[in-house]
């Protein structure tokens, strides 16, 4: 028996650029950042890099007529619906893909690849100039603080001057411009975003680590793909930008260098999602199975469990009503969902700031008999006292479980299995238990009820 084709049709992305032999730049980032954000990747390679996470070895170029037969090849054949460069070498090569671009009635987006982030360049300087004509045919151009000034002549130093250089580059002829920040020093990365419309500023926080290796190409590959499925340049913009942050954050520990972003960490966060709340529905069998009564708290009990890669308490599942005391034990009031925590949920996700591999909480009782049998155990426990959170903590909302998190953590100087918060005036004491896996936080919490 023949089986009836059922065939997908996603939006079609060309990108014009190198290839890194590492692959975390280049051509191999570009692609596997289109395919993660739901589109399909074609490539014309405009030259072929020796390159790894130390930096660039050698580069050879393709010749003129090879890297137009590959946009021809693409352009004949698909019907793209956005495209964008990266490496492009040379001025040549920029005015090729000037033309190409010029006759293609989709959106562009054109990072100005001219240093890699090793150092290492990757643009002749004859061919800086050339690079006007390509920003005026441009949807977006995407340069960092570095190619901005080359391009503009200002230099970028903070968020008004990045704002200036884009500016300059919409005198230019490009439609919109986003500065990137990562090269500004600061606490805070502040990429702007300048089109005739305004200036929007992206802020996120800073992340300590030289893992960027092709943080440009994996952006700009992912804004190319949000507007070939339709979005408004600014949304686009946002979506790629706060992919980028996760990526950065949760980044791949490959090769001897720094290391690489991780192209496809919002599939793989996304595929945890059911393995993740399946993973809660046990610990919570097991607490019913078990009796866990004497741990539950008056505010109730719920047990946490985040994706991988979570950032947020929509991507942490919980047991939604809580688990409370019954007659007969205890009951989950009803079944598991994301988003269903808050509290727990965002000390989980402040602890994860301390040590990333904690992926599961539970919230118990604490009391002299719950603090003696912590001492019995003697498992690594800190608190932090809720009677000193600073009055500008409370007034901001959902900020006391970062703040309990970084005084307990740094309180502990390791990761700790418990964390005591002594309650205050109209606040229950609290004690959380922090585990890596699901298996783990069910035999410790099971370990505390026996000795309790």
């Amino acid at each position: 028996m023949t089986r009836t084709r059922a065939a997908d049709s996603p939006p079609v992305v060309l990108t014009i650029a190198g290839s890194d032999s590492g692959g975390g730049a280049g051509i191999q980032s570009d692609l596997k950042t289109i395919e993660a954000c739901g589109g399909f990747g074609t490539s014309a390679i405009t030259s072929v890099t020796a390159q790894h996470t130390r930096g660039v070895e050698s580069t050879h170029l393709l010749p003129r007529g090879e890297i137009d037969a590959q946009i021809g090849a693409v352009f004949g054949d698909f019907a793209v619906d956005a495209l964008k460069t990266g490496m492009l070498a040379t001025g040549e090569i920029v005015d090729l893909v000037t033309d190409r671009v010029a006759e293609q009635p989709v959106p562009a987006v054109v990072d100005p690849v001219m240093v890699a982030a090793s150092g290492d360049r990757l643009l002749e300087h004859d061919a800086e100039e050339a690079y006007e004509a390509l920003v005026a045919e441009s949807t977006l151009v995407t340069p960092n603080a570095d190619e901005a000034e080359i391009l503009t002549g200002v230099e970028v130093t903070n968020a008004e001057r990045a704002r200036e250089a884009g500016e300059r580059l919409l005198e230019m002829g490009t439609d919109a411009a986003l500065v990137k920040g990562g090269h500004v020093p600061g606490e805070e990365v502040v990429d702007v975003l300048v089109t005739d419309g305004g200036v929007e500023r992206i802020t996120h926080s800073r992340v300590e680590t030289d893992a960027t290796h092709g943080s440009g190409c994996m952006l700009s590959s992912a804004i190319a793909t949000r507007l070939a499925h339709g979005d408004p340049i600014a949304v686009a913009v946002r979506s790629g930008v706060d992919l980028l942050a996760r990526a950065v954050r949760y980044g791949l520990d490959v090769g001897q260098g720094p290391g690489s972003v991780h192209h496809v960490v919002e599939v793989r966060n996304e595929a945890a999602r059911e393995p993740t709340a399946e993973a809660v529905e046990g610990v919570v069998e097991q607490f019913a199975d078990a009796d866990v009564s004497r741990l539950v708290p008056e505010v109730g009990m719920n047990v946490v469990g985040a994706t991988p890669y979570a950032e947020t308490p929509e991507e942490c599942a919980a047991v939604e009503g809580r688990i409370t005391r019954t007659l007969s034990g205890v009951n989950p009031n009803r079944g598991v969902r994301f988003g269903a925590s808050s509290h727990v949920a965002r000390f989980l996700l402040a602890s994860r700031e301390f040590d990333p591999d904690l992926r599961f909480a539970v919230n118990c009782r604490y009391d002299d008999t719950i603090q003696q049998a912590l001492d019995d155990l003697d498992w690594p426990v800190t608190e932090y006292d809720r009677a000193a959170e600073p009055e500008p903590v409370k007034a901001e909302e959902g900020s006391t479980m970062q703040w309990g998190a970084r005084q307990a953590f740094e309180a502990a100087g390791e990761t700790p299995v418990a964390v005591a918060d002594p309650g205050d005036l109209g606040k229950e004491a609290i004690v959380k238990l922090l585990a890596p896996d699901a298996e783990t936080l069910a035999d410790r919490t099971l370990e505390l009820l026996d000795v309790v």
